[in-house]
């Protein structure tokens, strides 16, 4: 099952079915948005031994509907199934279909772990206020520009908001242009206001999780940090080695290697960024502001002084990825002291 985007026309949810080890049967259903039911009575669904779909933006909901059917559903890593279907001489839906289909026969596939509804109910969340944020940004950028044409310049002062500062500047020194930065800082005072509604959905979401405030006993990792985090990884059962998490959230280096060549590059940035970036801003915040020491604040300062502070960051990012992991595993909260960086709760 793979879906197919077209910007023009519905995305058709096309089912490969092999009754046999020589033959392949494609079909096609109009509408990827019907009931899936009817779909898999249509195809006899039921009898397949595995179904197999690429990841992609519908992924989650058909991977989701299919598994409560009962259906023995996969996820394929869309990457590497590119890689197989690059060798078809003719590329079309029905062709796509069967590859994905012999590719799950022969089990030449990485699977992909499909999130929880939950998780990405939560990561919307946190998506739309990274959004409104980078929004609220770009518009007070646009005030002090405007304002700065007609020799304003906005200056914090103690006590007084941005809303304040533009409302009296509005009054005296920019009535030409007054109207129209009393449009842009209503739409400013909204998005804040919707910051906040979804600042209290997260902080209730955080005081009912354990593993939440659990981790945010770590120094430096904050309340949307270890939500991210959360939800990005969905179930610690998934990886076998906490090590494993720091190159699956992007924070470690790509390496080539052929022959006689052999060198490491920049992280590799794979992997979810909010969570990356929500992890470099926590681990600049231990190595900068946090006055407490501890074994991982010192490890880190070690590798600023040889390699510089942005390096320093990133591999505390991911050293802290790979805590959070394992404190969410066991159960253990983090541990000052130099003696060891968890003890048990």
């Amino acid at each position: 099952m793979r879906d197919n985007q077209k910007p023009t026309k519905p995305l058709p949810a096309t089912i490969t079915m092999i009754p046999s080890p020589t033959t392949a049967t494609p079909e096609s259903h109009p509408d990827c948005r019907a009931d899936l039911s009817q779909i898999v009575a249509l195809h006899k669904a039921p009898n397949a031994v595995r179904i197999g779909l690429e990841s992609g933006p519908l992924s989650t909901w058909h991977w989701h509907a299919l598994k409560a059917q009962g259906l023995p559903i996969v996820c394929l890593d869309a990457r590497h199934a590119k890689a197989a279907l690059n060798m078809q001489m003719n590329k079309t839906d029905k062709n796509d279909a069967h590859g994905l289909a012999q590719i799950v026969k022969a089990g030449w596939y990485r699977e992909v772990g499909v999130k929880s509804l939950d998780s990405h109910t939560i990561r919307s969340m946190l998506g739309a206020r990274a959004q409104l944020v980078a929004m609220r940004v770009e518009v007070s950028n646009q005030i002090r520009g405007m304002l700065k044409t007609f020799g304003v310049v906005l200056r914090r002062r103690d006590g007084l908001s941005f809303e304040t500062l533009v409302s009296e500047a509005c009054s005296t020194d920019a009535g030409r242009v007054s109207h129209t930065v009393r449009a842009l800082l209503a739409v400013y005072s909204g998005l804040k206001q919707q910051i906040l509604c979804l600042d209290r959905e997260l902080a209730r979401y955080a005081k009912g999780s354990t593993t939440c405030r659990r981790l945010m006993t770590i120094p430096g990792i904050g309340l949307l940090t270890a939500i991210a985090f959360i939800t990005a990884i969905d179930d610690p059962v998934r990886f076998a080695k906490s090590s494993s998490v720091g190159a699956y959230l992007g924070l470690t280096p790509r390496r080539y290697q052929s022959g006689e060549a052999d060198h490491n590059g920049k992280i590799s940035k794979c992997g979810d960024p909010l969570v990356r970036a929500y992890l470099f801003e926590a681990a600049t915040t231990l190595l900068t502001r946090v006055e407490k020491w501890s074994a991982l604040k010192a490890w880190g300062l070690r590798i600023a002084k040889r390699s510089g502070m942005k390096k320093a960051a990133v591999a505390v990012a991911r050293k802290m990825a790979v805590i959070m992991h394992r404190l969410w595993a066991s159960g253990e909260t983090f541990r000052w002291s130099s003696t060891g960086s968890i003890e048990t709760a």
